[in-house]
């Protein structure tokens, strides 16, 4: 199938998808198609990213997709922060044979029951504006043809964000903020007397040896229901 045709034809599969009864968010349909027309592929998820400590979710096909983009913004690390760095496609067919490309998240990821990832960049000219994941639960590659959509539908999320870019004063929804991070990093660095980049580490810290999200750790800084002490070493 000639690309342009098969543009066409995804194109096509999710504006159907978006047009059906109850589907009005067309990141959120993307995702879905995702699962549903690439072949292999569990679930999926959109993460515009901007720097390791800016990332928002843009969208996710179901909440065990969007626990793994948590645990990627929670170390650091995975298939999407490297995608995102490199500006190439991720492709690991064993998580278990990467675990030293990334610990953290591999230890994170297969408590979660991830076997396999896909990671695509967002590419804007020479600027990438985030990643979209696929996820599958039993290790093994995705075919040519699937891999092959796979980077169509990618560049159709960015011509997505293009016509949805904020020249209205709408802006992007977004499935998950992680503004409170941004707050709670602030706050730790003022009252501690830290750089942001040492609050931000500590969060993290924190977050994964207590097996929670960065974001639920930040929620709780703000809340006052974790003492700062608890994050001064």
């Amino acid at each position: 199938m000639l690309d342009g045709q098969r543009r066409d034809r995804l194109a096509r599969v999710v504006a159907e998808h978006v047009a059906s009864p109850g589907r009005t968010e067309w990141a959120r349909a993307l995702c879905e198609v995702c699962v549903h027309a690439l072949a292999g592929v569990d679930a999926t998820a959109v993460t515009l990213r901007s720097g390791h400590r800016a990332q928002e979710l843009l969208a996710s096909s179901d909440r065990w997709a969007g626990a793994l983009e948590e645990a990627q913004y929670t170390v650091g690390e995975g298939p999407g922060v490297e995608a995102f760095g490199t500006g190439g496609p991720v492709l690991v067919a064993d998580l278990s044979a990467a675990r030293s490309r990334w610990p953290g998240f591999a230890d994170l990821a297969e408590e979660e029951g991830l076997a396999a990832v896909f990671a695509f960049p967002l590419r804007l000219g020479g600027t990438t504006l985030g990643t979209l994941d696929l996820y599958r639960r039993r290790p093994g590659g995705l075919s040519p043809t699937v891999l092959g959509d796979a980077a169509v539908l990618a560049d159709l999320t960015v011509l997505w964000l293009l016509d949805h870019s904020d020249t209205t004063g709408g802006g992007v929804r977004v499935e998950v903020s992680y503004q409170d991070v941004n707050i709670a990093t602030g706050m730790l660095a003022a009252q501690l007397r830290i750089s942001l980049e040492d609050a931000f580490a500590r969060l993290r810290a924190h977050a994964f040896a207590s097996r929670r999200s960065v974001l639920d750790v930040a929620r709780d800084v703000l809340a006052r229901r974790l003492p700062l002490d608890q994050l001064a070493d």
